[in-house]
């Protein structure tokens, strides 16, 4: 089993792999919206934070030696269901016509206020 805890700039903050290889599969762990070279939390609308998050998502992916198109499963909690319509259209822009099994989570909030959390199971 292979554990990823650096690509570029972003780190894992805690007692977690920004993403473990076993077998064929990568499960990315939960990722925010943070600027992968300054490590600055990117406050902000919820569709620059969605962006930023799959984009993240995306360089951690691709280190593991995977990429978006082959992700089959990812999770998007946002602290409110209004903010669903907005992500989708971000989600629906970085995927195209890959459509990855997916589950919207409504929460009560996210850690340190962030607006939205993704993590992904893909093949390599």
């Amino acid at each position: 089993m292979k554990k990823i805890f650096e690509v570029g700039n972003l780190k894992s903050n805690g007692h977690y792999a920004l993403a473990t290889v076993h077998g064929d599969t990568v499960y990315v762990s939960g990722q925010f919206a943070i600027d992968p070279e300054s490590r600055e939390k990117k406050f902000g609308p919820i569709e620059e934070e969605t962006l930023q998050a799959l984009k993240n998502v995306e360089a951690i992916l691709e280190a593991a030696g995977s990429t978006k198109e082959q992700v089959v499963r990812m999770n998007l909690y946002i602290p409110d269901v209004k903010l669903w319509d907005k992500v989708d259209a971000v989600y629906k822009e970085f995927f195209g016509e890959h459509k990855p099994a997916r589950t919207v989570i409504p929460t009560n909030e996210l850690h340190f206020g962030f607006k939205i959390e993704v993590d992904a199971i893909a093949y390599i």
